[in-house]
């Protein structure tokens, strides 16, 4: 086992509604291995990319502990935090949106270099940035391009080029292909494993998509209103996912086969209210293995094996099933 690169200690983030205090991060904890990729799934609205910004502090955390390479970045001054900035980035889900649309391809890859100072002369900022291209499979002629003449696979790349910029050990990619065409989509997951094959890098990759996060991650981490349902390898969660909202979520991967037919797990019942929730299971109105005990006491994150970790009061029951 190699040395962590981070680790996250029960972090919560609220933010407060006009209806109560929700819960958009609660209690989360895990840790992140250096050049390992930890995929994060679950519905929209289960608290992924939340968790990500709030690691990275684009949102202050509420409570917890986020350790990176030994030091308790929760803790440190907004100065500290920017000088950290070089190694911690992001990768956002809709390119457009996070470039501004009024610099050209040059001038968004070479803003983090100019920010952070890195080279004292235009010069070598450019030949910087020409580096950053290639890298990222971007033509020469495209410099002076502006985001809305390109298409979404290299506008991403622009986004990518942004990240590496200032040689991160850690990116959080929150959901980097899901605003592109499938096409696309695989383009820039490749481009992404090669990086980090090469660099060395460490990913936090936030997606919706179970066969993509199959594909790309070393460990997964499922999350449902904030809170993780199960934690394991890859292999071992596609093998034999445990916790009943993982087993759906697997149900509903279509099978790329003509007349193959596969059992579909449909959730029936209300989503809880992530403000100001009760005690119990989150998911225990749409488990169909639920009682009573559900509704009243959290389950804890339990290993059953292999690293293997699921938050479910009858996990051992449910193992290997």
């Amino acid at each position: 086992m190699s040395e962590p690169i981070l680790e996250v200690k029960n972090l919560k983030k609220y933010f407060n509604t006009s209806g109560g205090v929700l819960h958009a991060v609660d209690d989360v904890s895990f840790t992140l291995e250096k050049g390992k990729i930890l995929g994060v799934v679950g519905e929209s609205g289960c608290g992924k990319s939340t968790t990500g910004r709030a690691i990275l502090r684009l949102h202050e955390p509420t409570s917890g502990e986020v350790i990176f390479e030994g030091r308790d970045i929760t803790k440190i001054s907004n100065a500290e935090m920017r000088k950290l900035r070089s190694d911690m980035q992001i990768i956002f889900q809709d390119p457009f949106a996070s470039l501004n649309p009024r610099k050209t391809v040059s001038e968004l890859i070479g803003e983090p270099l100019r920010l952070h100072k890195i080279y004292k002369s235009k010069a070598e900022r450019q030949e910087k940035v020409l580096e950053l291209m290639e890298v990222v499979g971007l033509a020469e002629r495209l410099m002076s391009s502006y985001p809305h003449e390109l298409d979404g696979g290299r506008r991403q790349r622009i986004g990518i080029a942004r990240a590496l910029a200032l040689k991160p050990k850690f990116i959080v990619c929150d959901e980097p292909v899901s605003a592109l065409d499938v096409s696309i989509q695989a383009q820039i997951l490749n481009l992404l494993k090669k990086l980090q094959r090469e660099m060395g890098l460490t990913y936090m990759f936030i997606t919706h998509d179970l066969s993509v996060v199959n594909y790309f991650s070393d460990d997964i981490m499922v999350m449902y209103l904030g809170k993780v349902v199960e934690y394991a390898s890859s292999e071992e969660l596609f093998r034999a996912p445990t916790h009943p909202y993982t087993k759906a979520l697997l149900s509903a991967i279509p099978v790329p086969r003509l007349g193959a037919k596969k059992e579909r797990i449909l959730l029936k019942g209300e989503i809880t209210s992530p403000i100001d929730p009760k005690p119990g299971c989150r998911f225990a109105p749409r488990c169909a293995y639920a009682k009573d005990i559900c509704f009243s006491q959290s389950p804890e994150l339990q290993d059953i094996g292999n690293g293997h970790k699921v938050a479910c009061h009858f996990c051992k029951e449910f193992a290997g099933q």
